[in-house]
């Protein structure tokens, strides 16, 4: 294993991208110099300038370098979406599915663990680069590669009909287990059916039976009611006469008492009184009386 953690073929993949990334690198900024030289030979043949045109001057070197900085960063970000779909599409050849960290691009160790790698591989040896790190493009698959996807392929193919043909014989058997179901719960529904009608024979015969129990015990109320209250009538009619003869009796005493009190006799006297004095006048008044 080498300094980066990879083994001897991806570290030299990886020295193949460094060095194709320092070339581009090495233009960008050929790119920027040639912009800084022009702006010398083309604007600075003065000795003397004033504060505006120096603005200008600076305003349009920015413009440059900015648009030739934004068209290189550009063209990286494509070629490293390009180097990632390299990778992804030899991976989905085997089938795998790869899975980047996008917070490790910014890791400070792992940048100047980097930077040290590029440091000893192109500054500290001038040797010239094996074969090996010049290839072009990512390696294809090889025929033992290939042959051992076939054989993998055939035998999940073999383990695929194994189970399809284990899959018919649950299936088969799921179905005459759904029909014997089927005929259980038809023959249980007829059980139930039967044990219903003979349930709602029984209760209806405990109804009948509670509501005739309730009618005689009504009946046999409803005769002792009206016995007592027949007996309760007569009583209640004697007791009337009863109270109404003694009614009678209190009420003759009361008179023949209260004819006997001085009051009564004065009272008889004075209405004997306005009797005579009432005809004296009906007597005097007839005489004045017109004749017809």
């Amino acid at each position: 294993m080498a300094e980066l953690g990879l083994n001897e073929h991806h570290q030299n993949e990886v020295i193949n991208y460094m060095r194709f990334a320092r070339f581009k690198r090495g233009l960008c900024l050929k790119t920027v110099d040639s912009c800084f030289q022009d702006l010398k030979d083309s604007r600075l043949v003065e000795e003397t300038f004033t504060v505006d045109e120096v603005i200008d001057m600076l305003d349009g070197l920015r413009t440059v370098v900015h648009s030739e900085v934004e068209s290189e960063l550009i063209n990286t970000t494509y070629t490293n979406v390009l180097l990632l779909r390299q990778l992804f599409s030899q991976a989905e050849k085997w089938y795998l599915k790869l899975q980047t960290d996008v917070s490790e691009l910014e890791n400070r160790e792992l940048l100047e663990q980097v930077a040290e790698f590029e440091k000893s591989e192109f500054t500290s040896s001038n040797k010239k680069p094996s074969a090996d790190l010049i290839k072009p493009k990512l390696a294809p698959l090889n025929e033992g590669g290939s042959e051992l996807l076939n054989k993998t392929v055939a035998c999940l193919q073999e383990e695929n009909e194994k189970l399809k043909t284990r899959l018919k014989t649950i299936e088969t058997q799921a179905t005459a287990a759904l029909d014997e179901k089927s005929k259980l719960e038809k023959s249980l529904k007829d059980l139930q059916m039967i044990q219903g009608d003979q349930k709602d024979i029984t209760e209806l015969e405990n109804k009948v039976a509670a509501l005739k129990c309730h009618f005689e015990k009504t009946l046999n109320d409803s005769t002792a009611n009206q016995k007592f209250l027949e007996e309760n009538l007569v009583t209640t009619k004697h007791d009337l006469l009863k109270v109404q003869d003694q009614l009678s009796t209190a009420e003759k005493e009361l008179e023949k008492k209260f004819q006997q009190t001085a009051a009564y006799r004065n009272m008889k006297e004075i209405l004997t009184k306005k009797n005579e004095q009432i005809k004296d006048l009906r007597k005097k008044l007839s005489k004045y009386e017109p004749e017809d």
